[in-house]
């Protein structure tokens, strides 16, 4: 019989795998993508008793994900934003300016960046993965698509 959290985790397996596997496919490749999903939702299932519902489920599955992403076996380690590899190369043949752009700004922001336009999270579920203030997502996001535009003003793109 599962419990409720099972039951939750399932359910965002169903209704959001697709969305996991395409935020981390720029991490790991679009092969090991389905394989890094598989292993997240297992280890949130094994440890499921541990989600303390400080935010929401989602957020805290990303942060598994992320983990898993990473290399990191290390139960309970904090995502270290730093160590996030290169996460802006998904629009390099079709618009190199822009993934030159995003590669110009530094982890964090760039991590937000990808996690709010790339797999599709809400602020709150942003500042659960990242550890950090809904206000400081959005002045994030202010300052990164400030730079961007800066950037591209600069190389002279067209909007």
């Amino acid at each position: 019989m599962m419990d409720e959290r099972a039951r939750a985790l399932e359910e965002l397996y169903r209704s959001r795998s697709t969305a996991f596997r395409r935020g981390l496919a720029p991490i790991v490749g679009p092969e090991q993508a389905r394989d890094v999903v598989q292993e997240a939702f297992a280890r949130a299932l094994r440890g499921r008793r541990k989600y303390r519902g400080d935010g929401s489920l989602e957020a805290w599955v990303w942060r598994i994900a992320f983990r898993v992403a990473l290399g990191s076996r290390r139960q309970g380690r904090e995502l270290d934003l730093d160590a996030v590899p290169e996460v802006a190369h998904l629009q390099d043949e079709r618009d190199p300016e822009l993934a030159a752009a995003l590669r110009a700004l530094p982890p964090r922001r760039r991590l937000i960046v990808f996690l709010h336009y790339y797999a599709d999270l809400p602020y709150r579920d942003i500042a659960g993965i990242c550890g950090i203030s809904e206000g400081t997502v959005a002045a994030s996001l202010a300052q990164a698509r400030a730079a961007l535009l800066e950037s591209l003003v600069e190389n002279e793109v067209k909007r």
